[in-house]
């Protein structure tokens, strides 16, 4: 059975930093294309960092210079350090796996002005 489950959200103020961190179980973790998303009220859900199976990674460029996506294989863990928070990224951030196709169940960030 796939898990993907997050953690780390939580209320901050502007300028502050958070750590986001996805456990995964039930997928070959190593091979797997993983990424982060957003969704914010009234809003589309949006990629925000992918990081390949080789450790290549890509940001939206909303967040480019203040996110950084990780990953440890050994423990199954991909990781979202966020720097510079602002308002605008409040939303609720969700875990993805490529292969399968699946999502965590998201946690809430928000970032108070």
């Amino acid at each position: 059975q796939v898990q993907l489950v997050e953690s780390g959200g939580g209320l901050v103020q502007a300028g502050g930093s958070l750590r986001l961190s996805c456990a995964a179980s039930g997928i070959i973790f190593s091979i797997n294309y993983m990424d982060w998303y957003r969704q914010a009220p009234g809003k589309r859900r949006e990629l925000v960092a992918t990081i390949t199976s080789g450790g290549n990674t890509n940001y939206a460029d909303s967040v480019k210079d203040r996110f950084t996506i990780s990953r440890d294989n050994a423990k199954n863990t991909v990781y979202l350090q966020m720097n510079s928070l602002k308002p605008e990224d409040t939303a609720v951030y969700y875990c993805h796996s490529s292969n399968p196709w699946y999502w965590g169940q998201g946690t809430q960030v928000t970032v108070s002005s």
